[in-house]
């Protein structure tokens, strides 16, 4: 099938912000491990693998439409040296990634595709429930102290 005019670009765009964010939250997930946080590094576990069924959705959606994905790039990935500046970075990357799909989904709207609006507009729900898991997260650091907070995360 042929897509439909910038909806393969956008669809890059958005493949390429989630290959960043597998790579984000693998870096995540082994910071964790590595500080003793298991809950935590469970957690960002869980976010590889729905990033990376976001992607391969994508890649499969791309080749559907006779596009060709790009995946040879990605963004800079964010890290920290304490996990409130792990979740300000997830946060903000989740932020800018609800921005680029509410763009994508306009567009897809525009041009009349809505079987790719649809696969988006799965996605922005993922990523809206990722960016009130990081808010709720550093309200609690906030609430409870970071060291209160730590203390849970280190077994289930």
């Amino acid at each position: 099938m042929k897509a439909k005019e910038g909806v393969v670009e956008y669809l890059n765009q958005v493949l390429k912000a989630e290959l960043t964010a597998v790579h984000q939250y693998m870096l995540h997930a082994a910071l964790c491990k590595q500080w003793g946080y298991k809950r935590l590094s469970e957690h960002f576990e869980h976010l590889v693998h729905e990033e990376v069924g976001h992607s391969s959705g994508l890649l499969d959606h791309i080749l559907y439409l006779d596009g060709t994905p790009e995946v040879g790039h990605v963004d800079a990935v964010t890290s920290g040296r304490t996990v409130q500046e792990l979740f300000v970075g997830d946060l903000d990357l989740e932020r800018v990634d609800a921005e680029l799909l509410r763009k994508a989904i306009g567009h897809c709207a525009d041009v009349g595709d809505f079987t790719t609006r649809h696969k988006l507009e799965d996605m922005i729900v993922d990523t809206e429930e990722h960016i009130d898991w990081f808010e709720t997260q550093l309200r609690t650091i906030k609430q409870v102290g970071v060291e209160n907070y730590l203390s849970e995360q280190i077994q289930k």
